[in-house]
Formats: C-alpha cells, sequence, structure tokens
C-alpha cells in the first residue's frame, strides 16, 4: 500500500476494531501512516447480510479515506 500510495495510488485498508492498537502500533514501526477504516469485531461468523450491511455503514468513511488529501 505504501508503494501504491508513492506512485500516486490512494489506499485504505479495512480491519476488525480489536486490532486498530496492534494495526496502529505496526504502521509506526514501518514509518507508514495508513488510511484505515475500522469495523466491527468479529466479522468471520456473520452472515452475507450483515456483511453487506457492516460494507454499506462503512463505505462513505472508505470513499473520505481514499480522496481526503
Amino acid at each position: 500500500m505504501v508503494n501504491l500510495e508513492g506512485q500516486g495510488v490512494p489506499g485504505v485498508f479495512i480491519a476488525s476494531d480489536v486490532f486498530e492498537d496492534g494495526a496502529r502500533r505496526q504502521a509506526r514501526a514501518l514509518g507508514a501512516d495508513p488510511a484505515a477504516v475500522y469495523i466491527p469485531h468479529p466479522i468471520q461468523d456473520r452472515t452475507d447480510e450483515e456483511m453487506v450491511a457492516m460494507a454499506d455503514s462503512a463505505f462513505d468513511e472508505i470513499v473520505a479515506r481514499l480522496v481526503q488529501g
């Protein structure tokens, strides 16, 4: 993602909120500051309908992080 952003391609990663602290620490350790959107945990046992609802609710934030400059 960092390489793509260096070429002008915006990126955002999406992860469960329980991983937020670890993701921020890892990014700092790598010298990166990636755009991120955290969604409610857990996701692995969600139905297709629940996943669609989660994606719908996160969509605006994901787009905003992609276009913010």
